[in-house]
């Protein structure tokens, strides 16, 4: 089992940068892919970044691009969403979730892959 804490969110104002933080509790952090997905108001969840468990591979939804980066500190047992250059539509709940598979050798996209869910964490980008 995995149980997964966000924290980091928050208002802020376009252009500013959050950087948000999944910390994991169980054994088995290290062996797991690791995803941010995000539902912005009144729409379905999507993904944001992942990450492979050895931290080799990332990806990132074309949105975001150049603007967030995806990182994880296995010693930690933590993954982080730097976001840079905020815009309002990057207003959301974000949520970090941990692969159902170990030792996947690419990284995962849909959050069907996933089996463990953070409750997420409201960011908010003003204009």
């Amino acid at each position: 089992q995995v149980q997964l804490v966000e924290s980091g969110g928050g208002l802020v104002q376009a252009g500013d940068s959050l950087r948000l933080s999944c910390a994991a509790s169980g054994r088995t952090f290290s062996s797991r892919a690791m995803g941010w997905f995000r539902q912005p108001p009144g729409k379905e969840r999507e993904f944001v970044a992942a990450i492979t468990w050895s931290g080799t591979s990332t990806s990132y939804t074309d949105s975001v691009k150049g603007r967030f980066t995806i990182s994880r500190d296995n010693a930690k047992n933590t993954v982080y969403l730097q976001m840079n250059s905020l815009k309002p539509e990057d207003t959301a709940v974000y949520s970090c979730a941990a692969d159902q598979t170990q030792w996947r050798s690419r990284v995962a996209y849909s959050t069907y892959d996933y089996d463990y869910w953070g409750q997420g964490t409201q960011v908010t980008v003003s204009s």
